[in-house]
């Protein structure tokens, strides 16, 4: 075979492969045809002889097979058609050569055809005389007005229409035109509609002038031939008139719109711009108004302008959902038509083209029409003014405001969302900024929650998801500083809401107020289904995954994630070093970056990372050396400190330690601090506003370090300066300061730093035994600052305290003592605190030196007619009490959650001024200490316990069910502190005070509903309440005070009503619970043990409570992703346990063999579980009670002969009582799907699978499988017993007596499940199922079929059939005993021997229901005969 030439081959090569070749003899690929050249006069024949002349003039033709006669075309366009193409006729074997040759014949050929024309008949008009010496020079105004441009068929020249005009003034026609005679009367007689001319390509003579008479303009009759074309043209023209003359209105539009849906759209496209050439205008307005040419005749026009329209409002995603809420109007009828007599000023003969009115244009010009009536019922696009004002629809504003403009319903004033989205994206400067800064403000008020009344939808999620955020981002890169300030602006409304600011601001002096929540998104994505079946070493990264998503998807879940994404911190840095923007910019971006930094620790860690940022933000707005500003307000903010600035760098410490080590060493806020809290705040050269500000904020920056342990250095450095500042606290919180709140704040910042440095201080002297006894172990160095350097403040401070206490009967000094005391409580609560863990602790000094502190401060505090004003605002104040009746939540989406605080001062809750749990909290935080260290301290404050606002504020709370979320969390934490210390109170007096003890039970109750709700980083409390109250004897008044006899009692009574025993070998619930109490401590111990995972978290939430600073690593509190303990907490032994067993995919046991311990876990598990429902009903209230049915079926599943052993029989036993009790029954849904379960019937699927495994007929297990069989129930778990697992009906023996359950709620209402009454009368008829097996549901079978086959109801034809099939087959049963039950049964009854009633005969309407259907038989087997 021959191979290919290839590139490298040399000449000798191809020539060595062509001799191959040839030789070979195969086909070439192209042959060489010589073809005789015409031109030159060669001879065609294919057998002449040539001679060598002709041979070398001979051309070389190459033909390839299968080449197409035409080359391909080079560009993509479509090929040109010729339009006489298909008029020649050619041949497939004809040259093009010899076609052309044929054509091109000699110009005598041409020149010979040419006839003169006869002129002899033809008029002669010659020029007439004028006395002028040269022609008069045409003018336009003269020309324009002969004949018009637009009667004289399109352009033409002023000679043409000069040409026109004169044979117009002659009485003829132009030769474009027709007499108004020749034209069909027929439009102006029937009236018709305008579209109705364009089919019909006929103007109405009225309104338009004459066009041309010899027919149509689209039928040109061009391609027919003959003399007669333009005749034949003209019957069809008058062929189609006659149509439309006798047609109606009505049937005219039925048949355009029938033809407007079969034709192309190009085509109607094309007829449109025909007709628009053809029909021309008036030139004299008042004639023939223009209205109606634009709008009226040319409805294709409106069609597509408006779907141009809708076409460019889908271009982007636009806010269409928010609109107002209002109602229905009545149609406003439409404008006149613009004439010409309506312009303002009349158009000029000379004005070049404005011989054309043109009323589209010219709509602006109108008045506006009326705003709509009031009165309606119909939802509106939302309208905003500049400030974002909703403006309301009936709203009537001058135009002079700029709020009317000409996009759609130019009446109304304002500017929706879409039309905003429309101008930030302006060419125009002006309209960008303008409608950025209007975007801002609507943002500032939907975050206030000003719409949630009047639109509907919410205004953040409508403009997040029309891509606001994109929106804004690339806003950021605008060139222009004014559009990029506004689009800095419209982000800071987006993302910071000053008000959540305040309020995390006034809690910072709290208890723990240093710590808060990340404010993360709490929605989780779910996970990805491509990793489902992968090793885990193969699965992808929560960090990989994050990096695969795109932009939107990111900002979608996470706003602040996503514009971490975009690169928006390093814009912003730009922003700051190059643009140097305004103050108020300055600003903006540093609050952006504050909120960004309170979004987690990874963005904090994000911010302090990007190059250049924080040394910018540093040396600019945080110098350490400035001058004075020469105006209040400096034009420029470079160069001067700014409080902004210092509280961004006290968020960024709260995020971790290390960032706050980085902040002091690396980046130099040490000397800063320093430099700003070394002088007065009057000395600092600020305006005096922003020297409070600032210095407030270092005070709390410092407080955040040193709750870490850091920066106490400082403190001996600077101890002068805060002496100092410390002996001004009186001076600077006078009433006749105008500065009053900011020295407030100052003063409660000053207050939490000493607070933190005396917690650490107080660590110094176990850190330096650690140190030595740790021996090469990690271990915190001890700080700088020991118990020696703070021991003396609280002398100082106590006589502050005990100052302002005097100070509560000066009504002008109230507010203000009020606001500071709770500090100063947190303050003594940190010194005593650390005091009992030093070396030089002396108790009996101590002892002593509490109850003067008592006496002389906490109980004239206490009994203050000031502060039991403020306890009763205790149950108005709370957030876990009101929850039904708070007020409307501002406008927040799950992608970016806030705190909604907007209008806190306005009405009540735990922060504003009338709220007793500041002073509560520190009040009770100071009690815990010193009751602890003296404990005859406890009985001064009983009085505090018993007070009727506390008692009604706990009863509230116990029958509360506060929803969790970011908005409640941050409070929630702060009251959650509250109720744990009036517990720990009430644990101390209840042993000791028996008026307390009397609402012992209230404590255990508020205890039990507290448990649950504790928040992310409060797991030490809940270890707290678990060791202490929940499983104390003393709070359980119950056991030791006749409760287990009164429920024996109650036994006995209901036994002695109906007569029976339920379960006779059994013991009844008191003697269970008798046994519940005595073993508490070991249920206690149960419990802690299955609790023991928790231990890291309570190790690192004891050391944030307890104030071992030196050892706490973040101020940010764990993710908030749901409570510390989930709600159904009691059952947590049952559950763990079945999760180690494991349950195989056919529902038997994966391990047989229970865990060492089992048993008794489970034991005390129920003992507590029947303690809980029997006392405590109202703590388990938040378990669905199909949640608790599913947890305890867990002792049927996670053993085999578990639920066989004695103790867990009883308790078991007891449970399924209360359980199945009446007023319980009705509440128990099994449709309701089980907390962590897809639905119930999948749980009782293994449970029947267990059952016939391993149940022996077990009594309690075989109750335990019959209670889902209720008639209200799904059929689902009936058809599976009957069905499937038809063979456990063998051992289901358990009686009517030993159900407990009614059985009228198996029978009633009758089964309407066809499938399960063939499968009840199958197992009755095939003898599966019987009463010796299993009576219970033998009475449920018989009584259902009995129902169905007597029924007189109406029904479908299949279940009249199965009817009567199933009655002549029970008729012609062998079994008597089975038929005569199926026949005459009538009620269910429990004492009865079989468990139901009969009649002693069939009644006469079964009678008679039984002879119609064996009727119905005889004659079908007569007619089949």
């Amino acid at each position: 075979m021959l191979r290919r030439p290839k590139p490298t081959d040399s000449e000798a090569d191809l020539l060595r492969e062509q001799e191959q070749f040839l030789t070979s003899g195969a086909p070439s690929a192209a042959n060489v045809v010589r073809r005789p050249d015409k031109r030159r006069g060669e001879g065609g024949g294919e057998g002449g002889e040539h001679n060598g002349e002709d041979e070398g003039r001979r051309r070389d033709v190459v033909t390839i097979e299968d080449l197409p006669d035409q080359l391909p075309s080079l560009t993509p366009a479509p090929p040109k058609k010729s339009r006489f193409k298909a008029s020649r006729v050619t041949f497939e074997d004809e040259d093009a050569e010899e076609r052309l040759d044929r054509h091109d014949t000699h110009i005598s050929a041409v020149l010979s055809r040419i006839v003169e024309r006869d002129t002899s008949s033809a008029p002669v008009s010659l020029p007439a005389f004028t006395g002028m010496a040269f022609p008069k020079v045409l003018h336009r105004s003269e020309t324009s007005s002969q004949v018009p441009l637009s009667s004289a068929g399109g352009k033409k020249s002023i000679f043409a229409r000069q040409i026109a005009a004169q044979r117009l003034k002659e009485g003829k026609a132009p030769l474009h035109c027709a007499p108004e005679a020749a034209q069909t009367p027929g439009l102006r007689e029937q009236n018709l509609s305008p579209e109705t001319s364009m089919d019909t390509d006929q103007c109405d003579a009225a309104d338009f002038q004459p066009t041309a008479a010899s027919g149509p303009t689209l039928v040109s009759g061009q391609g027919l031939e003959g003399p007669d074309g333009s005749g034949e043209i003209m019957r069809i023209h008058r062929e189609n008139q006659a149509k439309l003359q006798g047609m109606s209105q009505s049937e005219i539009l039925e048949e355009q719109k029938k033809l407007l849906s079969q034709l192309d759209p190009r085509l109607v496209e094309f007829v449109r711009s025909r007709k628009a050439q053809s029909v021309p205008s008036s030139a004299s307005p008042s004639k023939h108004p223009e209205g109606k040419s634009s709008k009226e005749n040319f409805p294709f026009e409106n069609v597509s302008r408006e779907s141009d329209s809708s076409g460019a409002a889908v271009l982007f995603e636009s806010p269409q959902e928010v609109e107002m809420e209002g109602e229905h109007e009545e149609e406003v009828p439409p404008p006149p038509v613009v004439t010409e007599e309506d312009l303002p000023v009349k158009p000029q003969k000379e004005w070049v083209n404005m011989n054309k009115l043109e009323p589209e244009k010219l709509e602006w010009m109108r008045d506006l029409p009326a705003p709509r009536k009031k009165g309606t019922k119909k939802a509106m696009q939302a309208r905003f003014d500049f400030a974002g004002t909703l403006i309301p629809p009936t709203e009537d504003l001058p135009t002079h405001l700029g709020l009317h403009h000409h996009g759609e319903e130019p009446e109304r004033a304002g500017y929706s969302l879409q039309e905003l989205f429309l101008l930030s994206r302006s060419q125009v400067i002006q309209q960008r900024s303008l409608a950025l800064s209007t975007l801002a403000n609507i943002l500032s008020k939907a975050r206030a929650g000003e719409y949630i009344s009047v639109l509907k939808g919410s205004v953040m999620s409508t403009l997040l998801d029309a891509g606001l955020l994109f929106l804004l981002r690339f806003a950021l890169d605008d060139s222009v500083e004014g559009a990029m300030s506004a689009a800095v602006h419209a982000l800071k409304a987006l993302l910071v809401c000053a008000e959540d600011e305040e309020c995390l601001d006034c809690t910072f002096s709290w208890f723990c107020g240093l710590a808060s929540f990340p404010l993360l998104p709490s929605a989780q994505e779910e996970e990805d289904e491509e990793d489902e079946g992968l090793p885990e070493n193969m699965r992808e990264t929560p960090k990989e995954k994050e990096e695969r998503k795109s932009d939107h998807d990111v900002a979608r879940q996470d706003v602040v994630k996503g514009l971490l994404k975009m690169k928006l911190l390093p814009r912003l840095r730009y922003i700051l070093e190059v643009v140097r923007p305004s103050p108020r910019v300055v600003r903006d971006i540093l609050e952006i970056l504050t909120r960004i930094a309170r979004h987690s620790s990874s963005s904090a860690t994000q911010v302090l990372d990007c190059p250049r940022l924080m040394e910018m933000v540093l040396s600019e707005f945080l110098p350490t050396s400035w001058t004075a500003p020469t105006l209040p307000l400096p034009q420029s903010v470079y160069g001067l400190p700014l409080a902004s600035a210092m509280k961004l760098l006290r968020v960024l410490a709260t995020s971790g330690r290390h960032a706050c080590a980085r902040l002091l060493n690396s980046l130099g806020v040490r000397e800063r601090l320093s430099r700003l809290l070394s002088a007065e705040p009057s000395e600092l050269l600020l305006e005096p506003t922003e020297a409070l500000r600032i210095t407030t904020e270092a005070y709390r920056l410092w407080a955040v370090a040193a709750a870490y342990g850091q920066a106490c250095q400082l403190y001996i450095d600077l101890y002068q300066s805060l002496a100092k500042a410390l002996q001004s606290v009186h001076r600077v919180l006078a009433p006749s300061d105008t500065l009053l709140p900011l020295q407030l704040q100052r003063v409660l910042a000053l207050l939490s730093l000493l607070t933190q440095v005396t917690h650490t201080a107080g660590c110094h002297q176990e850190l330096q035994a650690g140190m030595v006894s740790s021996q090469g172990e990690e271990c915190p160095p001890p700080p700088p600052v020991s118990w020696g350097h703070v021991i003396g403040l609280q002398a100082s401070l106590l006589g502050h305290l005990k100052g302002f206490v005097k100070s509560l009967d000066n009504p002008v000094q109230k507010e203000s003592s009020l606001a500071v005391i709770p500090a100063y409580l947190v303050y003594l609560e940190a010194y005593y605190h650390q005091l009992s863990r030093q070396n030089c602790f002396k108790p009996v000094e101590t002892l002593q030196e509490l109850e003067l502190l008592t006496s002389e401060v906490l109980l004239p505090l206490l009994s203050h007619h000031v502060v039991q004003g403020l306890i009763k605002n205790l149950k108005s104040s709370s957030v876990v009490c009101n929850v039904q009746c708070s007020p409307l939540v501002p406008d927040t989406t799950p992608s970016l959650p806030g705190l909604a605080c907007p209008g806190w001062r306005d009405r009540q809750g735990l922060v504003v001024p009338s709220s007793p749990f500041p002073l509560l909290t520190g009040l009770g935080l100071l009690l815990e200490t010193i009751t602890g260290i003296h404990k005859g301290l406890s009985c001064k404050f009983t009085g505090l316990l018993l007070s009727e606002p506390v008692i009604g504020y706990l009863r509230s709370c116990s029958q509360a069910t506060p929803t969790l979320s970011h908005t409640r969390a941050w409070l929630l934490r702060h009251e959650h502190h509250l109720l744990y210390l009036l517990l720990r109170l009430a644990h101390r007096l209840v042993p000791v005070e028996p008026q307390v003890a009397k609402h012992a039970s209230l404590y255990h109750q508020v205890a039990l509903v507290l448990l649950p709700w504790l928040l992310p980083g409060s797991e030490y409390l809940a270890h707290e309440l678990l060791s202490t109250i929940i499983f104390s004897k003393d709070f359980i008044s119950e056991g030791h005070s006749g409760g287990p006899e009164a429920v024996e009692l109650g036994e006995l009574k209901l036994q002695e009503e109906t007569q029976h025993h339920t379960s006779p070998s059994l013991q009844t619930v008191g003697s269970l619970l008798r046994e519940a109490c005595v073993q508490l401590p070991s249920i206690r111990g149960c419990f802690l043990t299955h609790l023991a995972h928790l231990e890291p978290s309570v190790l690192t939430s004891r050391d944030a409570l307890l104030g071992r600073n030196p050892w706490i690593s973040s101020q940010l509190l764990p993710e908030l992703t749901g409570p510390t303990l989930p709600s159904d907490w009691p059952f947590l032994p049952l559950v763990s346990l079945y999760e180690r067993a494991g349950v195989s995919d056919g529902g038997g046991l994966a391990v047989e063999e229970l865990p060492q311990g089992a048993l008794q876990a489970v034991t005390h598990c129920l003992q507590w579980l029947l303690l809980l429902e029997v006392w405590r009903e109202e703590a388990l209230k938040v378990i669905l009670p199909v949640a608790k049915l599913a947890r305890l079926s867990c002792v049927f599943l996670c053993s085999s002969d578990l639920f066989l052993e004695r103790p867990v029989q009883k308790l078991t036993w007891g449970l399924f009582r209360l359980l199945t009790r009446r007023s319980r029954l009705d509440s128990l849904d099994l449709n309701v799907p089980p907390p962590g379960l897809a639905s119930f019937q999948d749980l009782y699927s293994a449970l029947l699978t267990q059952y016939e495994a391993v149940s022996f007929g077990d009594r309690l297990f075989g109750c335990w499988v019959l209670l889902p069989l209720q008639r209200r129930y799904s059929a689902t778990m009936r058809l599976a017993v009957f069905g499937e697992h038809v063979g456990m009906l063998r051992s289901l023996g358990v009686t009517q007596e030993q159900l407990s359950v009614p059985i009228e709620r198996f029978t009633s209402p009758p089964e309407d499940s066809l499938p399960l009454l063939r499968l009840y009368f199958r197992s009755l008829v095939t003898g599966t199922l019987k009463p010796r097996w299993c009576p219970v549901l033998y009475v449920v079978a018989l009584s259902h079929v009995n129902s169905f086959i007597f029924s007189q109801d109406a029904a479908a034809q299949e279940v009249e059939a199965a009817r009567h099939s199933m009655l002549r087959k029970i008729y012609y049963l062998t079994d008597e005993v089975l038929r005569s039950h199926l026949l005459l049964f009538r009620l269910p009854q429990q004492h009865s021997e079989f468990g139901f009633d009969v009649y002693d005969q069939l009644p006469p309407i079964r009678v008679k229901r039984l002879e119609n259907v064996l009727r119905l038989q005889d004659s079908s087997s007569d007619k089949g005969d």
